[in-house]
């Protein structure tokens, strides 16, 4: 089959790999429809390729049509339209039982001392294959895979394998208080739908970003929105009586702009040989850490920060004086996708889309294209904000 691998750092190629197979009799094997590509995925592409191999397939938002299950799936059937959530968990440990499935204690990757195993998401969580492919093979697909309806296009529902309950997760997390303000910085994917998320919930929502296609979109969802300035603080401090938001969503994480120090360490640690990168990134890892920053300064006294974007440093410098002082409440973690699930479907298949879940999507493209679209996503090019792969589709 033919999937999307990683080379070296910044070179992804689609190669022909082996068909996925049966392995666990819990193992099932989808044939991808849409895969799409993830601001994580560009960690990946410039930052962890210490915890690489060249060949491994990428991806973990996938959607597609169950050709083959194990002897021992029984809700699952050939057939079956599903949606793979890129966590794999068990479903009842202590954690799931919590709903903390990105958590899974049947799956945690121990070596690496990291919580849940990802699909397509590097050793550090378990070095899955990923769902940017033709095929995708399936772990514990009882517990894991979401079935859904035949009418409706994939677009509906391929979001809630990741960045629709990633976003929904940050907005839960953020606390907002009836009627309150919510900014959310970043109008990535998952950004555009934690900001469309506040509106639905009935919140004023300011979101930030640099790029002007981004900031459009979610004008057309109810979204007041600012651009990246210098005096950007003292902008939304000025528009919310001079206190600062309730509460802030950093959508952007790592990927934050940092051409200095911040940007040179982590490029030159990407390209160190895996044995000498992998204890530096441990135990000196550092992010661009602009956008946390931006959100504790703006965030009102006794406000909270919920952190949707992810962070990989192990060394980064906090403001813990400002952060007691202001009485700040953080909240953060990957996504644990199944638990919002029952509260997420009934939002993607009213008539009405009302997180416009058919408003994303900027890049329909071949599988073929993928490396391509790579560098478009990672450069903000050509009015890109989500790429979906289709790996049925002529290139």
């Amino acid at each position: 089959m033919k999937a999307l691998t990683y080379q070296s750092v910044e070179h992804v190629s689609v190669e022909d790999v082996p068909n996925p197979i049966i392995v666990e009799p819990t193992d099932a094997i989808i044939r991808v429809t849409s895969a799409a590509i993830c601001g994580s995925d560009l960690h990946l592409y410039d930052v962890f390729g210490p915890y690489l191999d060249k060949g491994d397939v990428l991806g973990h938002e996938t959607m597609g049509v169950v050709t083959e299950v194990g002897p021992e799936v029984h809700d699952i059937r050939v057939g079956d339209r599903v949606v793979v959530p890129f966590v794999i968990a068990c479903g009842d440990c202590f954690m799931c039982d919590r709903g903390l499935f990105s958590q899974c204690e049947t799956t945690q990757v121990t070596e690496y001392d990291s919580g849940a195993t990802l699909y397509g998401y590097t050793k550090l969580y378990g070095q899955i294959p990923g769902g940017q492919a033709e095929f995708l093979g399936i772990k514990r697909a009882d517990a894991n895979l979401i079935t859904v309806g035949s009418e409706l296009p994939d677009e509906r529902y391929l979001f809630l394998s990741d960045i629709l309950p990633t976003a929904w997760q940050g907005v839960e997390y953020a606390q907002v208080p009836d009627g309150g303000t919510l900014v959310v910085l970043g109008l990535g994917p998952v950004g555009q739908f934690a900001s469309r998320i506040g509106v639905h919930r009935g919140y004023r929502v300011i979101a930030v970003d640099p790029v002007s296609e981004r900031r459009a979109m979610a004008e057309r969802h109810g979204v007041e929105t600012l651009d990246l300035t210098d005096d950007v603080s003292d902008v939304i401090a000025k528009l919310t009586d001079g206190r600062g938001p309730d509460s802030v969503v950093d959508a952007v994480g790592m990927e934050a702009h940092d051409h200095g120090a911040v940007g040179l360490f982590q490029k030159a640690a990407a390209r160190l040989p895996d044995k000498l990168a992998q204890p530096l990134m441990q135990k000196a890892g550092i992010d661009s850490l602009s956008a946390m920053h931006l959100a504790f300064d703006i965030v009102r006294r006794g406000g909270t920060v919920s952190l949707s974007g992810v962070y990989g440093g192990t060394a980064d410098p906090t403001p813990f004086l400002s952060l007691f002082d202001k009485q700040i409440t953080i909240r953060m973690g990957q996504c644990n996708v199944q638990h919002w699930i029952d509260t997420l479907m009934p939002l993607v298949e009213d008539p009405a889309d009302p997180l416009g879940t058919e408003d994303l999507v900027t890049h329909p493209v071949p599988l073929d294209r993928a490396p391509e679209m790579y560098e478009i996503f990672k450069k903000k090019e050509d009015g890109c904000i989500k790429v979906v792969l289709k790996p049925g589709a002529a290139a």
